[in-house]
């Protein structure tokens, strides 16, 4: 599972507004599709750049440029899918999500783990809501909060001088 971070929870969490709010999506289209709504949002490229981008290297569909990835090859394709594992996402964290099939994902789902139709707005917009919500839980849990609690349970012996009597606070 991916790797979590501000960046890419907050990147989930605009991809599923923009789609909420009835951003462009057709599946069998490679910039407006699951992944491509995603990368959308982790990169500077638009829906018709990531389409041209996977078009022009001719490996079809987002699970096949994810099977034939190669950071070396100077592909704009594989330069994307770079740029989105920098953020976190993992290889099988794209093709499940071009499936909606990851069953750390589907196990969360509100009312249960369930199928996903995964060429529907509605069924992606949940899937990514819910992959951000773990996302979330996964990074407060790492957050050390150690010293706040220990400050706050032993707080440290009078530091502030007592202002005396008939003196000026100096605050």
């Amino acid at each position: 599972m991916a790797t979590a971070s501000l960046v890419l929870i907050a990147a989930l969490r605009r991809t599923a507004g923009r789609l909420g709010r009835g951003a462009a999506y057709q599946w069998g289209h490679m910039g407006s599709c699951n992944c491509g709504n995603l990368a959308q949002e982790l990169t500077q490229y638009t829906a018709p750049e990531i389409h041209r981008n996977a078009i022009t290297c001719g490996r079809g569909d987002w699970n096949e440029q994810l099977n034939d990835y190669c950071p070396s090859t100077g592909l704009q394709m594989d330069s994307l899918i770079f740029e989105m594992l920098t953020h976190g996402v993992t290889l099988d964290d794209l093709r499940h999500l071009e499936r909606l099939s990851d069953p750390h994902i589907l196990n969360r789902l509100p009312g249960g783990h369930r199928h996903l139709r995964h060429n529907s707005r509605e069924d992606l917009v949940l899937y990514i809501t819910t992959w951000a919500d773990l996302l979330e839980e996964e990074w407060t849990a790492r957050l050390e909060f150690g010293d706040i609690r220990k400050a706050i349970e032993s707080p440290p012996e009078n530091t502030i001088a007592p202002v005396k009597a008939g003196c000026p606070a100096a605050f």
